[in-house]
């Protein structure tokens, strides 16, 4: 537990300083001066001052930042980021949004070109060396799949009751299996990670809520889809392009439906806590699925990044759009005092979705 605790810690972190770190690299190249960059947030452990850039290790591990000269108030020396033209500070700014999408490429490229991308098929699907598989896409809450220690990702390696075995790869098989044995207790042999292989004993619903299923799991054929090592970056960004598309879309399909009353359990809002708990679930599914979630929060970062609220670089990037029109730039109180509202709001928003992540796990 520990050790997971440990890993999600430093993955996040991880992927904040790599954010800032684009932030920094775009502001050495057009040559502002970059004060501190530092991992985790003050009170300081250690620094070290290399050049004109003191290097920190803080406290409190959650996250990481860059300070920059003239970003939060004018400075009229050159090396200041208000002296710079406009489209180098918006360069300055988007830069820690591209790396994001740089961790999710490189993320993807890794996982194809290793050890393969899950990708789902049909029962009819057949290619030689391909071993497809069933696994477990969602868990409903509080269904006897939930409560039989069932997570997303585990996969089927057979079905038991009594004396009757089923070792298939095909969902349509599985799911009939289930359906002969509603009201009656089978037996799922799983595996879980990479490794590991449990058993769980439960019961189909004879009678199950409209949408969950006997058992109140979505489950999909898949296979594992490799490439040459040589292809793989390609994919790695045609993945990455694919999945920022898709993100969107996704969220906008699922609020709208939530929005007309239907039950969904894909769609969750959920804090630093809430997301520490579902990278612990994929770390405990093996270090695979682990890194795709760390590529898909990185997309996700990188997209909310841009949206146009002040307190993050979208908003930045908005009044800088602003300055554009006007031909001068916002008043520097004026923009500052924005940013401090909304980044108040965000903290507040946070912190509620938090202590409602944490009655989630009692």
């Amino acid at each position: 537990m520990i050790l997971t605790i440990i890993i999600v810690l430093f993955s996040l972190v991880l992927l904040t300083a790599l954010h800032e770190l684009g932030h920094f690299l775009l502001a050495r190249k057009f040559g502002v001066r970059v004060e501190e960059f530092g991992i985790g947030y003050p009170p300081r452990i250690f620094g070290k001052k290399f050049g004109q850039t003191i290097y920190s290790l803080n406290l409190l591990p959650f996250g990481a930042f860059v300070r920059i000269l003239g970003d939060e108030e004018t400075d009229n020396s050159q090396e200041s980021f208000s002296q710079k033209t406009l489209w180098q500070r918006a360069l300055i700014l988007v830069g820690g949004v591209v790396s994001f999408w740089l961790v999710a490429v490189v993320i993807f490229t890794i996982i194809i070109g290793v050890g393969g991308i899950p990708t789902a098929v049909d029962d009819n699907f057949a290619q030689a060396g391909a071993n497809p598989f069933i696994q477990i896409l969602q868990v409903a809450p509080k269904s006897p799949a939930d409560l039989a220690g069932i997570k997303p990702g585990d996969k089927i390696i057979n079905l038991r009751f009594a004396s009757e075995d089923l070792q298939s790869g095909k969902v349509g098989e599985a799911q009939g299996f289930i359906a002969s044995h509603k009201g009656e207790s089978i037996s799922l042999l799983l595996k879980r990670g990479d490794d590991k292989e449990i058993e769980v004993a439960v019961v189909p619903r004879v009678d199950p809520p409209m949408g969950e299923g006997a058992l109140g799991i979505a489950m999909a054929r898949v296979v594992l889809t490799k490439t040459a090592w040589y292809k793989a970056p390609y994919k790695g960004v045609e993945i990455t392009i694919a999945q920022t598309k898709n993100i969107p879309l996704t969220l906008v399909k699922a609020i709208k439906s939530k929005m007309q009353g239907e039950k969904r359990n894909d769609l969750q809002f959920v804090g630093p806590i809430g997301l520490g708990q579902i990278m612990g679930q994929a770390l405990g599914q093996g270090w695979g699925n682990f890194l795709m979630l760390i590529a898909m929060i990185s997309i996700w970062m990188a997209l909310f990044n841009l949206l146009p609220i002040p307190a993050l670089d979208g908003g930045r990037l908005l009044f800088l759009g602003i300055e554009l029109v006007r031909r001068k730039p916002v008043n520097p109180i004026i923009e500052k005092r924005i940013t401090a509202v909304f980044f108040f709001i965000m903290i507040g928003l946070m912190a509620l979705v938090s202590i409602k992540d944490i009655i989630k796990l009692f």
